[in-house]
């Protein structure tokens, strides 16, 4: 297979210059413009990564593991995750081309709705949920500076800034990022040692000197750091594709891992010491009780929404937006409003309630069991099935071999979801041989899968 002879519609974009792409012009044609140098895509990542999902995670785990246990945990989650985001991110890279466009090769043309709605669902919740958390932020601040509470004018106006920012595309993102890596970097530390500070002995004796275990439950918690990240790994072309061609596969693991490390191991940690010495979940609250000065503990509150920010208009975003893009040809700009738009839709004023955890503790349970199998089986189709060569004009022609549904991709998905529910402590890692296999071997029989596969 080769990829010349590209589709004439995509042809303008291959002839821009480096510096042609414009703000929020964004685009499912194959990329050849790349705005990101190494340290804009290592700063992009870290800002995307400082989750409140991570914080959770790090509360759950108290009683279950010590504190070295929980590092080294945090620390193989995140060199796992680096080497799937760029094992799964080479399409994007080498070829310039998005998520959805990646799939079409696999699920085919209409199949590859069952990944977008996969990727998309889950981020337009988080986007709702994460905005929530941002403004309940930024409405401490205002009580605490002025006396003023009004969380719902906080929600909506925290949302509306973000779909501004969000319209503004990968350029937007890149500055976002970068501006803000500093100040969350600085911010983490400052967190992590004053948590030390106010809970010293209670960490000492709750977590540096309790046993923990090294058996099932240390790598179910592997796991669930990278869970935290495992929809990325879906539509990690998305922003590959925007990295410059001369960053080769060793320096992107090196990359992810260590752009997501310090975010995940701060606020994992953060999360598991101050819940531990305190028993408090609640991360605003968390944060504010850590900080006895009125100044620092309006910076730290800042921090968590800017967090928020940047966390959604990477993560949270540029997925739902392509997949509109895909299925209902808008321009980006108009999907990115909607995306916004749809998560005042997700009620996140519900969720954050106490007698929602079971409910959304099922919604993320049954989410994460297609994650492993759609990444398994984009991982086997590219390297495997295509031997890292796609045919850009069979991706882009909705008439060609691609179009419809690959029933081989959706036999193998339902394979590794049920896998993944028998296993769920180890959903992720527990999906991915059957997954794969299952594809590789019904591309081999199926009679109807041929097409996809010649």
């Amino acid at each position: 297979m080769t990829h010349t002879g590209m589709a004439a519609d995509h042809a303008p974009l291959a002839a821009q210059g480096a510096d042609d792409k414009k703000f929020g012009e964004e685009s499912l044609a194959p990329q050849q413009v790349r705005i990101m140098d190494p340290w804009s895509y290592l700063f992009a990542w870290l800002g995307g990564c400082v989750s409140i999902g991570t914080f959770t995670v790090g509360s759950g785990l108290v009683g279950t593991l010590n504190l070295i246990q929980t590092v080294l945990a945090i620390a193989i989650g995140c060199t796992v995750i680096g080497v799937a985001l760029m094992i799964n991110g080479r399409a994007g890279h080498k070829y310039g081309i998005p998520f959805m466009v990646q799939a079409r090769s696999a699920y085919g043309f209409s199949g590859t709705r069952l990944p977008a709605l996969v990727r998309s669902v889950p981020a337009i919740v988080w986007y709702g949920f994460q905005s929530w958390i941002g403004a309940g932020a930024l409405n401490l601040v205002a009580e605490t500076m002025f006396g003023y509470s009004n969380i719902w004018v906080f929600f909506i106006g925290f949302q509306f800034l973000q779909i501004g920012l969000s319209v503004l595309g990968f350029h937007g993102i890149k500055w976002l990022e970068n501006i803000g890596a500093v100040f969350i970097i600085g911010a983490l530390v400052y967190m992590f040692f004053s948590v030390i500070g106010r809970y010293g002995d209670q960490i000492s004796t709750n977590l540096i000197q309790a046993e923990g275990t090294w058996g099932a439950p240390f790598w179910g918690a592997t796991m669930l750091f990278l869970g935290v990240y495992s929809t990325m790994m879906l539509n990690v072309s998305d922003y590959s594709r925007e990295l410059q061609h001369r960053v080769g596969p060793g320096r992107q693991v090196a990359i992810y891992a260590n752009s997501i490390l310090p975010a995940t191991l701060f606020m994992g940690l953060i999360g598991l010491m101050v819940s531990s010495a305190t028993g408090e979940v609640d991360p605003i609250r968390v944060f504010a009780s850590a900080v006895d000065n009125k100044i620092l503990l309006v910076v730290t509150l800042l921090f968590i929404a800017f967090a928020q920010v940047t966390t959604n208009i990477l993560n949270n975003v540029v997925p739902p937006a392509y997949a509109m893009m895909d299925v209902f040809k808008l321009p980006f700009k108009a999907a990115a409003v909607i995306v916004g738009l749809l998560a005042f839709a997700t009620f996140p004023w519900l969720l954050v309630r106490d007698e929602s955890a079971a409910g959304l503790g099922l919604f993320i349970q049954t989410y994460s069991a297609f994650l492993g199998p759609i990444f398994a089986i984009l991982v086997v189709d590219y390297y495997v099935i295509r031997r890292q060569t796609l045919d850009l004009d069979k991706l882009y022609d909705a008439a060609g071999p691609y179009r419809g549904i690959n029933p081989a991709a959706v036999i193998a998905t339902a394979v590794g979801v049920v896998v993944a529910l028998i296993f769920s402590g180890v959903s992720w890692y527990a999906s991915l041989i059957p997954a794969g296999l299952s594809y590789y071997l019904l591309m081999q029989v199926l009679p109807s899968a041929r097409r996809f596969r010649d």
